[in-house]
């Protein structure tokens, strides 16, 4: 692959350690990736990414001066992929998931960075103008969960809806189907158990098959061990394991 084919990348991280991992990691696994230049933080990446416009940026979630998200923000007239990098935080990670970004765990798994710097690649091939950065932004910014958005991957691509459409979710092998309030049906390419992980109140896991939207329950049933009517008329059973904890939710 000659530098006229590989991917104009730039990396943003303030640890100088974690920089040259990265660097030789990228130049040993993945050669179609050509690191451009790098910053240490958010006030000399702004700039950088305006004056470079790299096709992909590896960024660091927690830097000082702002984080991933001010860069993103500071950027969002700009189109690039970004992987993020980060260190544990389960609120980053939620907003990461939500918005199915691309993201490592520190200290960094090889396998990991070749699996997402594939996907980078999948993705600018299919020149795709598709603006993540943006909705990683904007969910990072609005505190309430229904009112984020949530970036579905599906067999012909990506969808996004916003929290608030999603009546239920329905396990379906590999698949999750997403019920949404206009009366549609979205197959998803993840496992229910993705969203059980992914979704906070008002969502609540209710079967082993089933997550329900509780802004939609129209009335709860005793008889038949427990279920419920939603608003769009489907009744959804509510499992022994989940009953008490649902009952507790509407009290």
């Amino acid at each position: 692959m000659n530098d006229f084919q590989k991917i104009k990348s730039v990396i943003v991280e303030d640890e100088s350690a974690a920089r040259e991992a990265l660097k030789n990691y990228l130049a040993k696994y993945c050669p179609q990736i050509q690191i451009i230049r790098e910053a240490q933080n958010s006030r000399e990446a702004i700039p950088l990414l305006h004056e470079l416009q790299p096709q992909l940026v590896f960024l660091d979630v927690e830097m000082p001066f702002g984080n991933a998200f001010d860069v993103l923000e500071g950027c969002k007239d700009l189109h690039f992929e970004t992987i993020f990098v980060t260190a544990f935080s389960e609120y980053s990670l939620k907003a990461l998931n939500q918005s199915a970004a691309y993201y490592l765990l520190k200290p960094i798994s090889i396998e990991e960075l070749i699996l997402a710097v594939n996907k980078v690649q999948q993705q600018l091939m299919k020149q795709e103008l598709f603006n993540r950065n943006q909705i990683i932004v904007q969910n990072f910014r609005e505190p309430k969960i229904e009112k984020q958005q949530v970036i579905l991957p599906t067999l012909e691509g990506f969808e996004v809806v916003k929290m608030e459409e999603i009546v239920r979710l329905r396990g379906n092998g590999n698949f999750t189907d997403i019920h949404l309030a206009d009366g549609s049906k979205k197959m998803v390419c993840r496992f229910l158990k993705h969203f059980d992980e992914l979704l906070d109140f008002p969502f609540m896991r209710v079967h082993k098959s089933h997550i329900i939207n509780l802004n939609y329950v129209k009335s709860y049933h005793k008889s038949l061990g427990g279920y419920v009517m939603l608003f769009d008329e489907t009744e959804i059973e509510i499992s022994v394991g989940y009953k008490e904890e649902f009952l507790r939710k509407f009290k």
